[in-house]
């Protein structure tokens, strides 16, 4: 389960370098790079190595 987290960080991380070259997205953007590092966050936190 912890490494589909780290998964769905990436995704996001992702997306977001993407969104911010096309400037399509706007405001979502910025939430999708939120959610990922929230989600990195919570990973480090549980103790375990990326």
């Amino acid at each position: 389960m912890g490494n589909l987290l780290y998964v769905v960080a990436v995704i996001l991380i992702i997306l977001w370098a993407i969104g911010f070259v096309g400037y399509s997205a706007g405001g979502l953007i910025h939430i999708l790079l939120v959610i990922a590092i929230i989600a990195i966050i919570l990973r480090l936190i549980q103790g375990r190595t990326l």
